[in-house]
């Protein structure tokens, strides 16, 4: 059978020789299942290399050409559509966004349109700077991640209410005192997935499961819920102690802080940890090495983000946010909305992250001993 790389590259390229391809027509000449055209063509289509049609597979929507643009008048000034000219405005371009700004630009430009980023820092007065030069710029839709706390982000909030263009919030919600802000969003369950990694563990035999970041964010706040709450739902012992923040994996002073942590769970019979993200996981586990902890064996270790975890020594057991999913949804969404402004009611959709189970956890929990 051919490498998934060599399967995509001849399915692309068939499709870019006929134009438009029946499944069943790859499925015979790949000498592969329905199953694996269907996932091959998912991942070119989330690329935006490709369109998915009903039984099979075409080159994406680009737009008119120079001449029909000026027979149809579809473009004006030299301007894309309006509904394809999209503003983005995320937090950070580092960490977490990447991917979801990747998949976002993937939708935009299988629709022939245009994505402009722009990044904030976690700062309401920001966040309305950069949206106003991209209004000004004359995008006609926009995917924020606004901050949306305290009174700063609830005023932010009503104004992008009162925008004359479609916005769609992306990771994150209006907060319960805008319980009727008619803005549509996509979410990650990030609370489900420490809940996810909390299970997992449970079932393996750990009951006092230490919770660690390094991490700032509404993200982190959502998964030390989803942990507390998880223990609590499960009659699980008190956890009190056993939520500690360190310093990023490799800044001055890491080693010493992720020590005291582990030093620190340890003492409090911790016998798992859950840790965001990935880096800090990373850390972690080469310092329970250095003193002789062995990771599953006296230490089970999940982090959430699945960046990098696959490459640590062991492999290790992660919560997967769907970041590039979230990213083309978002963008699907937004583009929708801008051809259906009135009719279309207010979507809130919330995508589950996956537990990808690798090395780390072991198949029975250790006896916890303090050291």
């Amino acid at each position: 059978m051919a490498l998934a790389s060599e399967r995509q590259e001849f399915i692309l390229a068939t499709v870019r020789e006929r134009g438009t391809v029946r499944l069943a027509d790859l499925v015979e000449r790949l000498g592969v299942t329905a199953v694996t055209v269907r996932r091959d063509v998912t991942i070119l289509a989330d690329r935006g290399l490709v369109s998915r049609v009903h039984g099979g597979v075409t080159l994406p929507y680009r737009g008119p050409t120079t001449d029909e643009r000026a027979t149809r008048g579809v473009f004006t000034h030299g301007r894309l559509p309006d509904q394809a000219f999209v503003g983005m405005v995320v937090p950070t371009v580092e960490y977490y966004w990447p991917a979801v700004i990747q998949g976002a630009q993937s939708a935009v430009a299988a629709a022939g349109g245009r994505l402009v980023l722009r990044a904030s820092a976690y700062d309401a007065a920001e966040d309305r700077r950069q949206i106003t030069g991209l209004l000004d710029r004359g995008v006609r839709t926009l995917l924020v991640a606004p901050t949306n706390t305290g009174e700063a982000g609830q005023d932010l909030l009503r104004w992008l209410g009162s925008l004359n263009v479609p916005v769609i919030l992306v990771e994150r919600l209006p907060p319960p005192a805008l319980p009727t802000l008619p803005l549509d969003a996509v979410t990650t369950a990030h609370s489900l997935g420490a809940g996810l990694a909390v299970r997992h563990l449970v079932t393996l035999g750990h009951h006092r499961i230490a919770y660690i970041t390094a991490r700032f964010s509404p993200t982190t706040k959502a998964l030390r819920e989803g942990w507390r709450e998880t223990i609590t739902s499960l009659g699980l012992p008190s956890h009190d102690g056993l939520a500690h923040d360190v310093p990023p994996y490799g800044s001055p002073g890491w080693a010493d802080a992720y020590d005291a942590a582990l030093r620190s769970c340890r003492e409090a019979g911790a016998t798992a940890l859950f840790v965001h993200s990935d880096g800090e996981a990373v850390g972690l586990v080469e310092r329970a090495h250095e003193h002789g902890l062995a990771v599953p064996e006296d230490l089970a270790v999940i982090t959430y983000d699945d960046e990098v975890a696959a490459a640590a020594d062991p492999p290790l057991t992660a919560v997967r946010p769907q970041k590039h999913r979230l990213g083309v949804l978002a963008a699907e969404m937004a583009l929708a909305r801008a051809v259906d402004p009135v009719e279309r009611p207010v979507h809130r959709v919330e995508l589950w992250p996956n537990l990808i189970i690798r090395a780390s956890c072991g198949g029975t929990a250790p006896v916890a001993t303090g050291r």
